[in-house]
């Protein structure tokens, strides 16, 4: 069956802890304040369904917040306008079939008509070799090596230009056209396919 990607719903945000705390060491555990802080101010918080069932997340915030990840400073920083997927996980059973492309192409979606590049990172110890390989095959490049005081952990720096964007806001400015697909998810706009400021001091 196809793989639905969607908005998050409140209900089934203990689903997705426990898919996230049993995502092993790449994926830096979460309890249920942080889940619902990222729930309530994340500017793109979707999971993937697949044959009914959900088979991941993804969580991403705009270099505007005021997230506390020292990943996220090391790429604000150095770079002033970036799209930062925080986390993706997918379930284990899952793994392999698409559904970590899936998240990805729609993200990319999302973010090139609103940011330059996509910023993420992945996790060095104990060989993921995998993940570095999935990113390099989906345009992400390493643009350093930071290692997270928080977790003592070395992570590779990754970013992606997202060709599409120049050409976006050079067209369109401000105001994207009035299309449903357009609209920010979860986002209020002030009218709708119009980009509304981004929020500033309420991101996790």
């Amino acid at each position: 069956m196809s793989i639905v990607v969607r908005d998050v719903r409140e209900h089934e945000l203990d689903s997705v802890l426990a898919l996230n705390n049993a995502a092993g060491p790449a994926i830096l555990p979460l309890d249920a304040a942080r889940l619902r802080h990222f729930y309530d101010s994340a500017e793109y918080f979707r999971v993937a369904e697949r044959d009914g069932t959900m088979a991941g997340f993804l969580i991403g915030l705009g270099s505007h917040c005021e997230h506390d990840s020292s990943n996220f400073r090391w790429f604000r920083e150095r770079y002033p306008d970036f799209f930062y997927i925080d986390r993706i996980v997918v379930a284990s059973r899952r793994r392999g079939g698409g559904v970590g492309r899936a998240f990805y192409a729609d993200a990319q979606s999302y973010a090139e008509l609103r940011y330059p590049q996509l910023a993420c990172e992945v996790f060095l110890e104990g060989g993921n070799d995998p993940a570095l390989l999935f990113h390099g095959s989906f345009g992400f490049r390493e643009v350093g090596q930071h290692v997270m005081a928080e977790a003592d952990v070395r992570a590779a720096m990754l970013m992606k230009p997202l060709c599409s964007y120049p050409w976006v806001r050079d067209t369109y400015g401000e105001r994207l056209p009035d299309e449903p697909w357009l609209a920010r998810p979860r986002v209020a706009t002030p009218a709708h396919g119009t980009l509304a400021p981004r929020p500033t001091g309420t991101c996790p």
